[in-house]
């Protein structure tokens, strides 16, 4: 089965809608949500501070699901999550498992 890893990248306050979005879909697998920090252009939504330290505040989700899938949850989140500040891309999973 080929794997995709699917990262969505949003603000911080997006971040319960996001994971209500995706724990709402049917028979999808775990995922995995971090914060970070994004840095580059486009400051146009960043708070004073975040312009004065020069990256603005991220969360992020991190799911591995079956390639025919990643359309799939795209769609459902653009269905309920149509914002312009979120962002995503698709990795290849080449070996995904479990040490036990």
């Amino acid at each position: 089965m080929e794997l995709r890893r699917l990262n969505l990248v949003f603000p911080p306050v997006l971040e319960d809608a996001v994971i209500t979005a995706l724990l709402e879909m049917p028979d999808l697998p775990g995922f995995t949500t971090l914060r970070g920090e994004g840095h580059g252009s486009g400051f146009e939504q960043a708070s004073a501070k975040e312009c004065v330290r020069g990256r603005v505040a991220r969360s992020m989700a991190w799911l591995v699901l079956p390639a025919g899938r990643v359309d799939e949850v795209l769609d459902g989140l653009r269905r309920q999550l149509p914002h312009p500040e979120v962002t995503w891309w698709c990795e290849v999973v080449e070996h995904f498992g479990r040490l036990a």
